[in-house]
């Protein structure tokens, strides 16, 4: 690592810009303290230009949300030859697509939900499917957008029909599957502990349970039987390899399990950026199997290519 120079990426123009600069700083901290020369890169729409005149020797991917994670900023990094951390372009386009994910892991034996494709002016007072059910953006992160339709609720969310809505039309609409929220990493060929998080709030494992100290609850490792243990590492270790991705990945799950000792486990979907904040889970699971947040970065950095 000896002189290497590593530009970190972070901060952007769209929703997640706030956890995208708290993950890029820690990130950057700890790679300095690791023996890196570190160039913080508050990236803005002439990032290729800036990467050109840094020429740094690796760039440190730490955007979360569209750009950072769909392969736009990879496609720009490949055409510049930068070696650079998480997914490649295919991989981190198809994977923030939440709709072309679900097919690719259900083509290799991932377990996901069935949904539906629809238009939020299109939906009206008439539910799309039957409660309860969730509607979401298909590429956004950080739970932006989410909305979780009740079996009371009498009608789809008004909000859907706001001038206030700042997301895309086009929405899929998944059905509701009660129980756990549980959360597996990938490190390169390995998948780390599971996590069973558990919301402080009344709500679900939103924006402010994600990234507000306190909003959340990690249990690690969680409290699972030692069949469905596996299974959960297993099935993320499936998704990261079926969707291509490289270096570091997180798959979200619900687990509903029953009375009678039957379940239901269910893929929600892949990070192909995870949140490398101080609530953030990844680190927490890499923690867990006696990796430093410094060793975590450093080993993203050294895994970093092109081609990926």
């Amino acid at each position: 690592m000896a002189g290497k120079h590593v530009a970190v990426l972070m901060g952007g123009w769209v929703n997640e810009r706030p956890v995208s600069l708290s993950s890029g700083n820690a990130c950057a901290t700890a790679l300095e303290e690791a023996g890196y020369r570190v160039t913080r890169v508050d990236v803005d729409r002439d990032v290729s230009a800036v990467l050109k005149a840094l020429k740094p020797d690796v760039a440190f991917n730490a955007l979360h949300g569209p750009f950072g994670e769909d392969g736009c900023i990879q496609g720009i990094l490949e055409f510049l030859e930068i070696p650079y951390t998480h997914s490649g372009v295919m991989a981190s386009s198809v994977a923030m697509n939440k709709i072309k994910a679900k097919a690719v892991m259900a083509a290799a034996g991932v377990k996901v939900t069935d949904h539906l494709i629809v238009n939020r002016f299109e939906i009206g007072n008439q539910h799309p499917m039957k409660p309860p059910y969730v509607i979401k953006p298909i590429n956004e992160g950080s739970s932006f957008g989410v909305l979780i339709v009740k079996d009371d609720n009498p009608y789809p969310p008004q909000e859907l029909t706001s001038e206030e809505w700042r997301y895309p039309d086009v929405l899929m609409c998944e059905r509701y599957i009660s129980g756990r929220e549980l959360t597996c990493g990938v490190m390169g060929d390995r998948a780390l502990g599971i996590i069973d998080i558990i919301p402080t709030g009344p709500g679900f494992y939103d924006y402010d349970a994600k990234y507000a100290k306190g909003g959340s609850k990690h249990i690690l490792p969680a409290k699972l039987s030692p069949i469905v243990y596996q299974e959960v590492q297993t099935l993320a270790l499936k998704a990261h390899q079926a969707l291509g991705c490289r270096g570091v990945s997180r798959a979200d799950f619900r687990f509903d399990e029953r009375e009678d000792g039957s379940y239901e486990l269910i893929c929600l979907e892949v990070n192909t950026q995870p949140g490398m904040t101080p609530t953030s889970l990844v680190p927490e699971m890499a923690a867990h199997e006696g990796l430093s947040f410094q060793d975590l970065v450093s080993w993203m950095v050294e895994d970093a290519s092109c081609c990926r």
